[in-house]
């Protein structure tokens, strides 16, 4: 008795792995089937769905001027924040997505302090230039202001 039961244990586990898509090598033909569209492996599937929408892309250059070095934090493609040598500049390709198209992007960039002629501390001026056209300038000294601009 204890042997059927064992055997018949075992045989429901195969027919069970085997139901569930777990014995085979070959890839299932996803063409089949009840009609919903399974994500491709390595791929997660879209929100809702549907596929997110992507807008133009600009062509985004952030730009912090001055002499020596300066603490700098911005975000572009990526966000960071790093001592560069001034003058500096970024450039990226940016196209908003998603809600993005409706709310904007946010592009950022933040100097931090650079020596004055007259030897004080004053606040970097920084820009940020859109496909060619500056959007945002604020002037060296400018009481610490980011520059900052909604990309649609």
């Amino acid at each position: 008795m204890r042997r059927t039961l064992t055997a018949t244990a075992f045989v429901l586990a195969a027919a069970l792995l085997t139901g569930c898509g777990g014995g085979g090598d070959e890839p299932a033909d996803e063409s089949k089937g009840n009609g919903s569209a399974a994500p491709e492996s390595g791929k997660p599937k879209e929100t809702g769905g549907t596929a997110v929408k992507e807008g133009a892309s600009h062509e985004v250059t952030i730009k912090v001027e001055g002499t020596g070095k300066s603490n700098v934090m911005y975000t572009l493609d990526d966000s960071d924040f790093a001592q560069v040598d001034l003058p500096w500049s970024k450039t990226a390709t940016i196209a908003p997505r998603g809600a993005e198209n409706e709310v904007g992007r946010l592009v950022l960039v933040t100097p931090g302090t650079t020596t004055a002629a007259d030897g004080t501390l004053v606040a970097a001026g920084c820009s940020i230039t859109v496909d060619g056209k500056t959007v945002v300038e604020n002037e060296s000294g400018a009481k610490g202001k980011p520059c900052s601009y909604k990309l649609k």
